[in-house]
């Protein structure tokens, strides 16, 4: 038995329903706004589908242009966001970005967290080593690395970061793509939000980038309320309704 399969079966996965699974059942304070954080290789217009249907259903929605520069920019990029939100807050990331709220959340403005396809590391947790113990997706074969910033190549962005979005929509988002520094994947937060705060994961059953199977052992670990989507690691974009419900389910509001 591989050393993932066996953390599995230690952790009760496989012997739980996962189309669906509601590890816990928040107590959710109803939130007026949501703070939006894009992952490596993005922006913020990586949110562009799903702000318009939180916005319909009334919350107040920021998208943070996170640096990707270092650890610090970013989560310091994400607390000056939070520190305009005039009320209780979800934090919501994906991919990469999951690293900046799990350091930020515990602010008490926080009501809750929501990570799509992301990243969840444990306070000063090796994530890299943990990532290791699954198998890699093939996307991480097209970095390109110069002067210390990684960006996709075209054709790993296209084929496997992008897989499931229109094809028009993915080469936008590639020409759009950030270039985000080789620093910030080993970067280590020193607070682990989730160990306190309602979280919900939305796992992506086709990622070429994260793992599906690493997604759903770190949402298993934060006994997150978990759903799973027939899409790659881009769910946001190609998924933007059922991503926005997780969002508001997390927030207190009706679903769209």
């Amino acid at each position: 038995m591989s050393l993932w399969r066996s953390l599995f079966v230690a952790a009760g996965l496989l012997a739980a329903p996962l189309s669906l699974a509601h590890a816990q059942t928040p107590a959710t304070v109803k939130a007026k706004n949501v703070v939006l954080v894009h992952g490596a290789w993005a922006d913020g217009s990586s949110w562009s589908e799903v702000i318009p249907i939180l916005q319909a259903a009334g919350l107040h929605v920021t998208a943070v242009q996170n640096p990707l520069s270092s650890l610090a920019d970013s989560v310091e990029a994400t607390r000056r966001a939070l520190a305009e939100q005039d009320g209780p807050t979800v934090l919501v990331a994906h991919s990469w970005g999951g690293t900046v709220i799990s350091q930020i959340g515990t602010d008490p403005k926080v009501t809750g967290l929501v990570y799509v396809a992301a990243r969840a590391p444990d306070a000063n947790e090796d994530f890299v080593a943990l990532s290791k113990q699954f198998p890699t997706g093939p996307a991480r074969a097209g970095i390109v690395e110069r002067d210390g910033y990684t960006k996709l190549s075209e054709e790993a962005f296209l084929k496997y970061f992008a897989n499931g979005v229109n094809p028009k929509q993915a080469r936008e988002l590639y020409a759009v793509q950030w270039p985000t520094a080789a620093s910030i994947f080993a970067g280590r937060t020193t607070e682990a939000a989730w160990h306190s705060k309602p979280s919900w994961y939305a796992v992506s059953k086709n990622d070429y980038t994260i793992n599906p199977d690493f997604e759903r052992f770190l949402a298993k670990r934060m006994n997150a309320t978990t759903i799973e989507l027939d899409a790659g690691h881009l769910s946001l974009v190609s998924h933007p309704k059922e991503v926005a419900n997780l969002i508001l389910d997390a927030a207190g509001y009706p679903r769209s």
